[in-house]
């Protein structure tokens, strides 16, 4: 089978920092432990703040399918599907971005996808499909400020089940820690794989918002949870905007970002996040949440209510009834402004009058 490929010629290099699709994991291990990951690999956000001056080692992702080329996701993932026998090659580039020569090691390792998250395994520890993917190169040494192009193949096998598989390329570089005898500070930046197997066109990816609820932090913060269940037979990897209009006036607040990082396994069910970044009245509230993974959209409405303590309330049920009350409350409230502000303005005119 014949696959034409796009340039992703507009990404940055992440760097240590997970913009781009590249995420890193920095540890400290002693000469013949096991490398361990220090966290999970966040999403990059939907609104991403200027970039510093990229430091470290770096890698990003170079080639998507055509057929992807809409899918902001394969524009940071490999993300295929396959059947059984198919082998693929996918581009990566990888970068030293410091003043000193570094050594790396470019491997891949399992990864899974459970407790709403992406979670990559332990050092070089294997998996179904970090088997079936080698690198061009194994070890690569890179002079400052330069980078190197590198082939991924993925060859799934005849006799592979059906199903959504996952994993990381890492490029890896390990020096002696400053002030700690014996020990070494090993850093690592990878670009993950999803891979789904199974003959014919891709399981579709699909998900529904079945509630939402408010909380009041014990700081003061106010929260706003939205639960989903994944539908479809694809892992989600969830963006979007939580958007309030007040349903006793015309104050509107908002769009606040999903937290992101939430990531949904097919039939998993979870929650994304939303935290107020400024205080609003309890409510009542229309409060209307977007979500998103990859080319999938949905919007769910709710009336929420947020708590005068410390504590929850809801959950609150969604209907998709109210989308287009939402907008029409929206045309009605900037009209009723409007208004009051042509009345306030004529008074002042005829204030003004002798």
């Amino acid at each position: 089978m014949f696959r034409l490929l796009i340039t992703l010629g507009t990404l940055l290099a992440g760097a240590l920092a997970p913009a781009g699709g590249a995420f890193a994991a920095t540890v400290l291990v002693s000469p013949g432990a096991a490398l361990t990951p220090s966290g999970e690999a966040p999403l990059a956000t939907s609104t991403p703040a200027p970039r510093p001056k990229p430091q470290g080692i770096g890698i990003r992702l170079v080639d998507a399918p055509v057929q992807s080329r809409r899918d902001p996701r394969a524009h940071m993932y490999i993300v295929d599907h396959l059947p059984p026998g198919m082998v693929i090659h996918r581009r990566v580039l990888i970068s030293n971005f410091s003043d000193s020569s570094r050594h790396l090691a470019v491997y891949a390792s399992g990864a899974t996808v459970s407790n709403q998250g992406f979670r990559f395994m332990a050092g070089h520890s294997a998996n179904e499909l970090s088997t079936w993917t080698s690198t061009s190169v194994r070890q690569l040494d890179l002079a400052p400020h330069t980078s190197q192009m590198v082939t991924v193949r993925i060859g799934v096998p005849r006799d592979a089940a059906p199903g959504e598989r996952y994993a990381v390329v890492w490029a890896e570089t390990a020096s002696p820690a400053a002030g700690k005898s014996g020990v070494l500070q090993v850093r690592r930046v990878g670009v993950r794989i999803y891979l789904s197997v199974g003959p014919g066109n891709p399981p579709p990816t699909d998900f529904t918002i079945d509630s939402l609820t408010a909380e009041r932090t014990p700081t003061g913060r106010q929260v706003v949870y939205a639960q989903l269940h994944n539908t479809g037979g694809r892992a989600l990897d969830l963006s979007g905007t939580l958007s309030l209009i007040e349903i006793d006036g015309v104050l509107t607040a908002g769009p606040f970002q999903v937290r992101n990082g939430t990531t949904l396994a097919p039939g998993d069910s979870g929650a994304v996040t939303v935290i107020l970044t400024r205080a609003v009245p309890n409510g009542p509230w229309l409060a209307r949440v977007k979500l998103r993974s990859g080319l999938v959209e949905r919007v769910a409405n709710s009336t929420i209510t947020f708590p005068e303590s410390t504590g929850t309330s809801g959950p609150f049920a969604v209907t998709a009834e109210t989308a287009r009350k939402i907008m029409i409350l929206v045309a009605a409230g900037a009209f009723v402004s409007l208004v009051v502000f042509g009345f306030v303005r004529a008074r002042k005119r005829r204030s003004r009058l002798p």
